[in-house]
């Protein structure tokens, strides 16, 4: 049923505006243990979520909204492999993906963990020869790169874990190409050598345009420069086409498969993984899938008031419909996560960005807010003004790998102080009084004082997360990646929608089509026909 006719919401309803006046200061003042009691941690990772407005009647009754939604039925069903896409009558059984063996999981029926272990073979085979220099190229050369040419969740996935754990690469370095401009293509061609490239084409249909396209000229550079036999040498696929596979010159011996029940960006745990392992190794693969099934454990088996992943998706409801947040924002406190933010907004916005509830009826709320966010402390000096003093709050999740991941300590010291101090002032702001006392103390007096005070004054009282990692490995990514998975999840069953479609991505590519063709670019709106007419005469 949708969300706000049950009897959770209206009490939700009166729980925020009984909360509405009570600042966070003085919900800590309140309870000296706020801080232990509103936190939660599983698989290494530690939730601070006591920077949320929120109390403990507010959270038993968002628990209770997730029992109204049939929450732990419907993690049940997706466990259970049955088909929760129902648009597409698939399963989405990417916790398969990551299970160890002797581990089973059904995907409509049919028992996949098999096929599962056995594609993952293939690849650590494979990764090995390439590595260890067994498998080489047309002309005898070791493989020095290899280049992933994919596009969303065949190139986030990949590109974030090989940018986070970039230190511990041991083997060809990975590069990636997703745009379809070709200037990404250019660029990263123009750094390696055809005779030492590998490259990896990502398409499940192997007739995803963009990916196509960026194939295309990469198999002309590669002919152009060592000729037509070593296209089988120098490229494998991750497909289920077999036979689009061997009309472009790839060996189907070499193409691995992943199935229908692996939805884009939720695959970063299938073949589409091959760049990594090729990359970081079997062994860091396979802690990379530990810890995001141990995390996928945490949330069939832990308690809700305990669990990382309900926890967070309710608390994302609450900020959304009952305090009005105008957004989340997701703030790593870690250079090497700096691509994170792009995996997460495919995750949550191409998941929960749908108008209509699983019955296909126009839903009777909002859905998933905007995510956005990049790295701190960078941020500090772009956004962060707004988040402390504009009049629209924004909900932010911190995350903070504890350990440093380089030789300089004074430099992780002072990060993790930014972080802390960030959710700080968030939380507790600074008062007019304390405004004037601060600047009164300074010397500053009369009318330049009461001119100055407002400009410095911090409302506070906004929430936050702070997830703590005890440091980027490949384990604790993979539980913090899964983490977003099942909180994602949860959010769309408290909205009562389908999260693994993706159906509004398709108009754009037919439109596109249709204006690469002209003799159909007249059926097109006046606009874009005006445009096209526009760059063709720039063009000249």
């Amino acid at each position: 049923m949708s969300p706000t006719s049950t009897p959770a919401w209206q009490d939700l309803r009166r729980h925020a505006a009984r909360l509405a006046e009570v600042h966070l200061s003085a919900l800590f003042a309140r309870d000296p243990a706020r801080a232990q009691r509103f936190a939660a941690e599983a698989c290494g990772l530690y939730l601070d979520y006591s920077k949320q407005r929120i109390d403990a009647g507010a959270l038993g009754t968002l628990l209770h909204l997730a029992e109204q939604q049939d929450l732990a039925g419907w993690r049940r069903r997706l466990f259970a492999g049955e088909p929760v896409n129902h648009t597409e009558q698939r399963a989405a059984l990417h916790m398969a993906l990551r299970a160890p063996r002797g581990v089973s999981f059904v995907a409509n029926g049919c028992e996949v963990s098999a096929a599962v272990h056995a594609v993952r073979d293939r690849m650590y085979a494979f990764a090995a020869a390439v590595r260890s220099g067994e498998r080489r190229g047309a002309r005898g050369a070791r493989f020095e790169a290899v280049v992933n040419i994919g596009i969303g969740g065949s190139d986030f996935g990949p590109r974030m874990v090989c940018a986070a754990l970039a230190p511990q690469i041991d083997g060809p370095r990975p590069w990636f190409v997703a745009n379809v401009d070709g200037a990404e293509l250019h660029d990263t061609l123009a750094r390696l050598r055809p005779e030492t490239t590998l490259f990896i084409v990502t398409s499940k249909t192997f007739s995803t345009q963009e990916t196509l396209a960026n194939a295309q000229r990469a198999r002309e550079w590669l002919v152009a420069a060592l000729g037509e036999a070593a296209v089988s040498k120098h490229f494998v696929a991750v497909s289920t086409h077999a036979a689009r596979v061997a009309a472009f010159g790839i060996d189907p011996a070499h193409m691995f498969e992943f199935w229908d029940w692996v939805g884009g960006r939720y695959s970063v745990w299938s073949a589409v993984g091959l760049s990594i392992v090729l990359a970081l190794g079997p062994e860091r693969f396979d802690a990379l899938l530990a810890g995001a099934h141990a995390l996928d454990r945490h949330f069939v088996e832990a308690p809700a008031e305990r669990n990382l992943p309900v926890l967070m998706g309710l608390l994302g409801i609450w900020n959304t419909h009952f305090l009005g947040c105008a957004s989340q924002v997701v703030v790593p406190y870690a250079q090497r996560l700096e691509l994170f933010c792009g995996w997460l907004q495919q995750l949550e916005l191409e998941s929960n960005g749908k108008g209509v509830n699983r019955a296909g009826l126009p839903v009777d709320h909002a859905t998933t807010p905007v995510l956005w966010g990049s790295v701190g402390t960078n941020a500090q000096h772009a956004y962060f003004q707004m988040l402390h003093q504009g009049p629209a709050v924004h909900a932010v999740d911190f995350i903070l790998p504890v350990e440093a991941g380089h030789p300089y300590p004074e430099m992780q010291r002072m990060l993790v102080a930014n972080c802390l101090a960030q959710s700080a002032a968030l939380m507790r702001g600074k008062t007019a009084t304390e405004v004037r006392a601060e600047l009164a103390a300074q010397g500053l007096a009369g009318e330049a004082l009461d001119a100055a005070v407002p400009h410095r004054v911090f409302p506070g009282n906004r929430p936050s997360n702070t997830l703590l990692l005890p440091r980027l490995d490949a384990y604790h990514l993979g539980a913090l990646l899964a983490l977003y998975e099942h909180r994602t999840f949860v959010q769309s069953v408290i909205w009562d929608i389908n999260p693994f479609d993706q159906w509004g991505v398709e108009l754009g590519k037919q439109l596109a089509q249709q204006i690469l063709d002209p003799a159909r670019i007249e059926m097109m709106d006046a606009s874009t026909k005006t445009l096209y007419q526009r760059i063709g005469a720039m063009n000249h």
